[in-house]
Parts: structure tokens; C-alpha cells; sequence
């Protein structure tokens, strides 16, 4: 049985949630942690079976498309578990998709699973096609693991979206190489804008570049045209004549996208984020612990979808190398 669905005080109904099932991550990339991170101990983390009763509660709410973050959530013990189970929901029609956003490190290993637990498509994050630049942003990625796991996907026939964070200086004269690299793999790619999510060793005003400049750039030597695709999402999508081929971008700071939000944030340890962007946050796991019954759960839920705001307030000029948030981005969740 389904309750009434999550709405927001805004009237956006809340239909699709990111789960991080972990903190940690195989890669330090320079814009998302620091080198020396301390991760949360195990005894915070909810256990995969508390994650499926989490994500589940949510189905019931009406959440139609559940994400699987990190961290790098691959490296996650077991994890494997946890998408078999949430299978059921997708064999049953209650969800709509199963996904998950990856630094590809894993997908050798898991890609044939993922297939079978009804995954189609996957998120790779990937800034660059150029080894020594990616071992500089990521500091311990291996380049050719994450290509052999890109060629585990594709014979698997998972879809993939490439995501590249735009970083001033280091990768943004290969935008153009990676669009043909993307599209001529049958991949869309997607470019972000930098966010400043937790304290990082590099100034964030130093490694943002914006967007307008970039889409600015390749339009002067691609035809770049408005697409109707739309996921909901933030990207705004482009189709590109000489590819045929998709782009999108991810612009939290040039341009705000959250009039359009459907989508909260739930942490490995159960802690709910209505917005990326704020500091506002629900215990979910206090109600989850407390009760065989998924009432309080839901209670829970419904109270703090009532405090989501209507938009976040990245600001990287005014912050400079401060944070807006001192939350890693892969404590809240990709």
C-alpha cells in the first residue's frame, strides 16, 4: 500500500533519493577530500539491511527512483546485497529506476550484478582522459582499472553517463576531446561546476571555472542545441549536431537549478539532507532503531520534507577557500 506522497512546502514532490552507503572512497580527488580524511567508524554506519528498510520506507512515500552514492559506494563490504534486495522493488513496479554513481574503480568486479539486479545505468565520474592528470586530481586512481570497468559496463549493456567536474586550468582545454571520447562511445556526458562542499588542501576559487564559459567555448566550435530531454534533475541538456550526441550541464553556481528539486540526500549513517547545499538535517536512524514499525520512520520523513527549502546558497566568490558547508561532499552523498 502506498501513503500519500512527499510533498514540499514549495510543491515539489519528492520522488527520487540519494543514498550514500559509505564515506570512504579508493580515490582522494583534489576538489572532493582532503588526502588525509578520517572516515566514520563502522558502528555509525546503518547496516545494509537498516538501508534497505530506510530506502523502502521511501518507496512507500513514493520515491520512484533511489540512487546508490558514496563515497565510492562500490567499495562498500556486501554491498551487492543491498541492490539485490532493492531489485524487488523494481520486479514489483513500485520503482521506476535503480542506479548508481561510481568512480568506475569497481565496475570490472560488478557490473554483470548490477545488470542483473536491474540496474541500466550507471554515473561515472570521470574529470579526464589524460593518466597523469587523472592520477594528479584523483591522487590514487589507477586510469586503466576505471576503462577496463568502463568495458565491463559496456559489454554488461549498461547505459553510461560520464560526469566531469570542470576544473580551471587542469581540464578544461580537453572538454572537446572528452565530448568526442564520450559520444563516440555512446556515452552522454554531463560537466559540473566545482561546489564548495567540506575543506579541501586547494583554494575552490582557484579550481572553479564557469560553465557559461565553457558551454561558451565549445559553442564556438560545435552547434550546440537546447534539448528536450529533461531527467528533472539539475543538468540542463544539449544535443550536439556534430556527435549526435547529448551534453549536459551542472551549474549550482552560474545558475541556480532548484526550482525544479524533487530529490533529498540520506547518509550512510541515516542522517536525511532536505538540500546539498544547507545544513539542515533529520535523524532518520533514531526512529528507525527505535520501532519495528515504520510509523516513526515515516513521521521522520514527512517532518523534515516539510523544513526542505527552496533552494541552497552556493556562493564560491564570497566563500572563497571556506566551505559553504564543512560537509565532504562524499559524507552527504554524490
Amino acid at each position: 500500500m502506498f501513503s500519500a506522497p512527499l510533498v514540499d512546502p514549495f510543491g515539489r514532490a519528492i520522488t527520487y533519493i540519494r543514498v550514500s552507503v559509505t564515506d570512504r572512497c579508493d580515490f582522494r580527488c583534489v576538489y572532493c577530500m582532503s588526502e588525509d580524511m578520517t572516515f566514520l567508524p563502522k558502528r555509525d554506519l546503518l547496516s545494509l539491511e537498516e538501508m534497505d528498510r530506510l530506502c523502502s520506507a521511501f518507496v512507500g512515500l513514493g520515491t520512484r527512483k533511489i540512487r546508490i552514492t558514496g563515497g565510492e559506494p562500490l567499495v562498500r563490504r556486501g554491498i551487492m546485497t543491498l541492490f539485490r534486495s532493492l531489485s524487488r522493488h523494481i520486479a514489483e513496479g513500485r520503482l521506476e529506476e535503480l542506479t548508481v554513481t561510481t568512480n568506475g574503480s569497481q565496475l570490472a568486479r560488478y557490473a554483470d550484478e548490477l545488470r542483473d539486479c536491474g540496474v541500466k545505468r550507471v554515473n561515472v565520474s570521470l574529470d579526464t582522459l589524460d593518466p597523469e592528470k587523472f592520477k594528479a586530481i584523483t591522487r590514487w586512481g589507477d586510469f586503466t582499472q576505471v576503462m577496463n570497468g568502463l568495458d565491463a559496463a559496456d559489454r554488461a549493456g549498461l547505459k553510461v553517463k560520464i560526469n566531469a567536474v570542470a576544473l580551471k586550468g587542469v581540464n578544461d582545454q580537453e572538454a572537446p576531446e572528452m565530448l568526442a571520447w564520450a559520444h563516440g562511445r555512446g556515452y552522454d556526458l554531463t560537466f559540473i561546476e566545482v561546489m564548495p562542499l567540506g575543506d579541501v588542501e586547494k583554494s575552490r576559487f582557484d579550481q572553479y571555472m564557469p560553465l557559461t564559459e565553457l558551454r561558451a567555448a565549445l559553442s564556438r566550435r560545435l552547434t550546440l542545441t537546447p534539448s528536450l530531454h529533461a531527467t528533472g534533475g539539475p543538468a540542463r541538456y544539449f544535443d550536439v549536431s556534430e556527435t549526435g550526441g547529448r551534453l549536459g550541464f551542472i551549474t549550482p553556481l552560474t545558475h541556480n537549478f532548484c526550482e525544479s528539486c524533487n530529490r533529498v540526500r540520506v547518509t550512510c549513517t541515516g542522517t536525511l539532507y532536505m538540500c546539498l547545499g544547507q545544513d539542515d538535517a533529520a535523524d532518520l536512524r533514531t526512529p528507525l532503531r527505535r520501532s519495528e514499525s515504520d510509523a516513526p520512520l515515516e513521521e521522520a520523513i514527512r517532518a523534515a520534507i516539510a523544513r526542505k527549502p527552496k533552494g541552497h546558497d552556493f556562493l564560491i566568490e564570497r566563500t572563497e577557500t571556506h566551505a559553504s558547508t564543512r560537509r565532504h561532499m562524499s559524507v552527504t552523498g554524490g
